[in-house]
């Protein structure tokens, strides 16, 4: 009949080829031809216009850094290494690195004058512990904020893994209250630069040059050797947990 199935093909070439949103790829059709792809098939069009609009957005942020494109899903470690040590800023005590999210250092993390004129709300602590940055709730009494600590050492032998999840959903959580959140470390570069990455990676849907990309926009980061590798063992978890739900919607709908 020329309207589900040889109309989702069409849409698909323009918005592939010619660069076209889903809507402007209707949008062009229409005058035309009435289409009506199924359920099924519009939603497959749908994340492939998601996935191709991050792609635009991707290339477009490597440009304003002077980045080169990266063509892997996930880079090696020496190719993420060069998108991090790539035209280098110096880092600043403290950086707004995604809407209400901020990265910081110590100084910023014991300036409650500074954490009040930010608004801040919520503080996650990458480097907690007492022989660390030792502050805890209990220091933060007098403001009214939600404190999370975690006790990472940054040192490349480090199991980050296990915080990405908990400190992930400790920003998500105040975000969606429309929360201010302060992650700091001792410089703001590794430690809380990992976990910030980790976030914008579980509950955000980037790949993890995205995810640097958009930081590195605001702030310069480097996760050391150990975390980088491991937030790369992540972001391919995540991009094979994608394929597979893709997979699974496909076979659904076919």
């Amino acid at each position: 009949m020329g309207v589900s199935r040889s109309a989702t093909l069409v849409l698909a070439f323009l918005m592939i080829t010619e660069g076209l949103t889903l809507k402007e790829a209707v949008a062009a059709v229409r005058p035309h031809r009435d289409i009506c792809p199924n359920a099924g098939f519009l939603q497959q069009l749908r994340s492939l216009d998601m996935s191709l609009e991050r792609e635009r957005r991707r290339r477009r942020q490597a440009q304003t850094l002077g980045l080169p494109a990266q063509q892997e899903e996930t880079p090696s470690l020496t190719e993420l290494r060069q998108i991090l040590w790539t035209n280098r800023k110096p880092v600043a005590p403290f950086d707004q690195v995604w809407p209400k999210l901020y990265i910081g250092d110590v100084s910023v993390a014991r300036d409650k004058a500074t954490l009040s004129s930010l608004g801040v709300t919520h503080i996650l602590n990458a480097a907690a512990g007492r022989h660390r940055i030792n502050t805890g709730q209990q220091f933060y009494s007098d403001l009214e904020v939600e404190y999370h600590g975690v006790e990472a050492a940054d040192h490349p032998e480090f199991d980050l893994q296990p915080f990405f999840s908990s400190a992930a959903q400790f920003i998500d959580g105040a975000l969606r209250k429309n929360g201010k959140v302060f992650v700091h470390c001792a410089m703001g570069v590794s430690r809380s630069g990992a976990l910030v990455l980790a976030y914008l990676m579980i509950y955000h849907s980037l790949s993890l040059v995205e995810a640097i990309i958009a930081v590195r926009l605001n702030r310069d980061i480097g996760p050391n050797s150990g975390f980088l590798e491991q937030l790369r063992q992540l972001d391919l978890s995540l991009s094979s947990q994608s394929r597979q739900i893709t997979e699974q919607d496909g076979s659904e709908t076919s």
